[in-house]
């Protein structure tokens, strides 16, 4: 029997895509997160899953950012973005990014299912405008290489930074001391060629579904 996972904060979406899958998939094994964090946790306690639905839009996610770090991290695993930003350009930007699929969340239940056997047999599935938009640009897939090689951690720290946090804030948030946040924030920097917090926020905010619409924000100081 296959397992899917899926990642979408909003309740009724998510009870609503279990009714479709199960129509389509009798007996199919669903697991689901309604943030990027339980996500992380889901995916390492179900290291077979068959296939992950994920919405770009969660909390903890920016763009594209959270598909790239998970494909990095778990490249046997499926993606399938199911989405409500339909624009060509972002269909075609995730497939680059490594989803194998993206469904639009204006979809029918016959497309879904269409999409889902698609994918689940090992082909890639999109609307067919996506194969028209460009693809994306060479600063986005470089971007996409460096966010891929930082710790779980470190992504996490480099979200709450895009998010706007300060570093006792992050330390906060994760349980761990400011010391530490500062480690990480070294190592971040190091990864994605930066030299100071505000580059290492555009650098990931190149992976943004609005990439213009990213603002950096300022350096702390000790």
């Amino acid at each position: 029997m296959a397992t899917l996972l899926i990642a979408d904060d909003h309740p009724l979406f998510r009870e609503a895509l279990r009714g479709v899958v199960a129509r389509i998939l009798p007996g199919a094994t669903l697991r689901e997160a309604e943030s990027v964090e339980t996500l992380y946790a889901l995916v390492e306690s179900e290291p077979d899953a068959d296939l992950l639905l994920l919405d770009l839009n969660m909390p903890g996610a920016q763009g594209f950012s959270a598909l790239v770090h998970l494909r990095a991290r778990h490249p046997e695993l499926p993606v399938v973005v199911v989405s409500a930003r339909e624009e060509p350009a972002v269909m075609r930007r995730a497939r680059d990014h490594g989803a194998m699929g993206f469904i639009p969340k204006s979809a029918d239940s016959a497309t879904l299912g269409e999409a889902l056997a698609r994918v689940l047999d090992g082909d890639r599935w999109a609307p067919a405008a996506a194969q028209a938009a460009p693809a994306a640009g060479p600063d986005e897939h470089d971007a996409a290489q460096r966010v891929a090689g930082l710790t779980p951690q470190q992504f996490r720290v480099l979200q709450m930074l895009g998010a706007g946090l300060l570093n006792k804030q992050i330390a906060w948030e994760l349980g761990v001391s400011e010391a530490t946040v500062k480690a990480h924030m070294t190592a971040i920097l190091r990864k994605l060629g930066a030299n100071n917090r505000t580059q290492a926020v555009l650098i990931a905010g190149r992976l943004a579904l609005d990439p213009g619409a990213i603002a950096p924000q300022p350096d702390e100081f000790d």
